[in-house]
């Protein structure tokens, strides 16, 4: 079954996530759970879901932020306790997107990796032996849309100019 097509709003959204992390190593994007995830350093800190924003929070503001309008828990079993859903009202202006950008980062090298799953060994013999040339590129094994940069792209020479992103038309 094809995959279901991105609304415009989000692709918008996506883009405006990777314009932040512009100055981060080590980004690699994927699709998981109906989800863009943005990892940094290994580590899922950043997402989109349609027109939401999902950041991964410190736990000691955990309980203030699922009181803040327009944000909610990723999962509401507390499956996947820290993520936070952002909807566009609660970061429709500049200083809320990047507050939301910011804490989401600033927590990054504090949160724990997900272990790597150990597959059995007929499986992993399998997966060892298959190639990159063997129908999948070596960065798109996987779930990975093979999104992957490992050092700060180079700044074009206004980067220090304000930017106005399309999310912010209303300003």
């Amino acid at each position: 079954m094809p995959a279901k097509p991105i609304a415009p709003e989000t692709l918008q959204l996506i883009d405006a996530v990777r314009d932040a992390l512009l100055d981060c190593t080590a980004v690699e994007e994927k699709t998981m759970f109906g989800c863009h995830v943005f990892m940094v350093d290994g580590k899922m800190c950043l997402g989109v879901e349609n027109d939401e924003l999902l950041v991964r929070l410190p736990p000691a503001s955990h309980a203030q932020i699922a009181e803040m309008p327009g944000v909610r828990p990723l999962s509401s079993r507390g499956l996947m306790d820290g993520y936070f859903l952002v909807g566009p009202t609660a970061y429709a202006r500049r200083e809320q997107w990047q507050h939301w950008i910011s804490e989401a980062l600033a927590f990054n090298p504090l949160a724990k990796a997900t272990p790597k799953r150990k597959t059995g060994s007929k499986a992993s013999s399998e997966t060892d032996s298959k190639k990159p040339g063997d129908g999948e590129s070596p960065a798109g094994q996987g779930t990975s849309s093979g999104r992957k940069r490992t050092r700060a792209a180079p700044k074009p020479a206004d980067a220090d100019a304000p930017r106005k992103h399309p999310i912010f038309d209303s300003e």
